[in-house]
């Protein structure tokens, strides 16, 4: 589909805007954006989207632009997510700060949308934590580096919110109900881990990271390379840095939790989710029953709210994902939990030697909550003329470069069913597919393990 530009003003800085949070550098064709504020984990705010939009709209027009590299400064964090302390300030202080709240989400998310339509190579370095709003600059390139400092989550569900930044479309399309239990829990994923989700498209050491940067600022592309052909032959290059994967990491969801988190995940209200994880035994129930505290740990109406979001979100196209998101962020910044959690967690400092006190909910529990009060439906209700206008029009229904990715369990299920065949002769078929990509041998071997049984020497899947 081709752009089409918006009528609304241009985003550009504003007076008060911090004048180093992101710096941008060039080396040969490679543009970097790298948010800069390392002692708050580079939490993404209003003043960095206001230079980030205008920079990366310069360099759709730049022929000498090849590649854009998303990152953070320092080893801790790629970027921790929005800063929310700010949001929840101006929140408490009425009407005008949280519709003020409101404003920064539809700044977030029209970044957002325009990396994940960009038309031009995008690569992002998760290096370190990459949570919420750094999720949403990074979920949404082509490719996506993690490395052995990654630390993801969809933390949302501690402090009361949902979890936002095109989430709704993510998760999803994850592997059978994983991304529900990470919506719901916020549990992390750490290094390999997050390149075996398929979160990541690569994973890299980061003591070559500033290799592969110099590479990739040597990389060069004819004026008719399609955007395809430039992204294969990164991809290409990003294996080059390859050094295997770590053997003391081996893949977390996977086996009998990931059955587990099939069975207690995939049903379509929370009552049944709870009773699902408390009817686990075995080698499965440990782990249930810690999925059950953290679920009454959480807000409840986030977890309501964030259930029906995962099943809903499943056919909006990108840029429904953002506006509809933009409508659940404007009721969450009215609703008591988001300013309660942020201050519980990240504001209210325990007394020394105190434990920090939990934040109170409202409702306090999942138990309050009868399926009569019908939580979650109002934060789904459109408000026509408030819909959140993207900087294009630009829109899809599934991610156009997704085969960067490991193979998807649907995949391997179209494939085993349409030629019976040995898992051996699955895995190597696979690897020979994607060039022997690294990771495609350990994450083929845990599906078929899974999900075939072996009659006659041939893999026949289970449904």
């Amino acid at each position: 589909m081709a752009t089409k530009a918006t009528d609304e003003a241009p985003i550009k800085e504003l007076p008060g805007d911090e004048a180093e949070d992101v710096l941008f550098n060039t080396l040969y064709g490679l543009r970097t954006i790298e948010l800069n504020r390392p002692k708050k984990l580079n939490s993404l705010n209003g003043s960095m989207v206001r230079k980030i939009v205008p920079r990366m709209q310069e360099w759709t027009k730049s022929d000498m632009a090849n590649i854009i590299l998303l990152k953070g400064a320092g080893e801790k964090a790629m970027c921790a997510g929005g800063d929310v302390a700010e949001l929840a300030k101006w929140c408490s202080e009425g009407p005008e700060g949280q519709q003020r709240s409101t404003d920064y989400f539809g700044l977030e998310y029209k970044l957002d949308h325009m990396i994940a339509t960009y038309k031009k190579p995008l690569v992002a370095l998760m290096d370190g934590i990459t949570m919420g709003g750094g999720v949403g600059l990074s979920i949404h390139t082509p490719l996506r580096i993690a490395t052995e400092r990654t630390l993801f989550a969809m933390p949302e569900t501690t402090i009361g919110f949902f979890p936002d930044v095109g989430a709704s479309f993510f998760l999803p399309k994850m592997n059978g109900a994983v991304g529900t239990y990470l919506a719901l829990t916020s549990d992390r994923l750490k290094g390999a881990n997050v390149f075996y989700a398929g979160i990541a498209t690569h994973y890299i050491h980061s003591t070559s990271l500033p290799s592969v940067e110099a590479r990739l600022a040597e990389l060069r592309f004819n004026d008719y390379d399609s955007l395809d052909t430039r992204l294969s032959l990164i991809d290409s290059t990003l294996e080059e840095f390859t050094t295997g994967l770590p053997h003391d990491e081996p893949i977390q969801i996977a086996g009998a939790m990931r059955e587990a988190i099939d069975r207690c995940f995939s049903p379509n209200s929370v009552p049944e989710i709870i009773a699902a994880l408390e009817a686990e035994t075995g080698e499965t129930q440990e782990w249930a029953q810690k999925t059950l505290k953290t679920l009454h740990q959480r807000s409840p109406t986030s977890v309501y709210v964030t259930l029906r979001q995962m099943r809903l979100g499943k056919t909006w196209s990108i840029k429904e994902t953002f506006r509809r998101e933009h409508q659940i962020a404007a009721k969450f910044m009215r609703h008591p939990d988001f300013t309660e959690g942020v201050s519980a967690l990240l504001i209210r400092k325990p007394e020394p030697g105190q434990p920090r006190v939990p934040p109170k909910w409202q409702p306090a529990s999942l138990e309050d909550i009868k399926a009569s009060d019908n939580v979650a439906e109002p934060f789904f209700e459109v408000e026509g003329e408030k819909k959140l206008s993207m900087l294009s029009e630009e829109d899809y229904t599934s991610y156009p470069h997704a085969k960067y990715s490991l193979p998807t369990e649907s995949q391997v299920a179209q494939y085993v069913r349409s030629e019976p065949k040995s898992r051996k002769s699955i895995v190597k078929d696979f690897v020979q597919m994607r060039s022997g990509k690294q990771g495609i041998k350990e994450v083929i071997e845990e599906i078929l393990s899974r999900k075939t049984t072996v009659q006659d020497g041939k893999a026949v899947w289970i449904d």
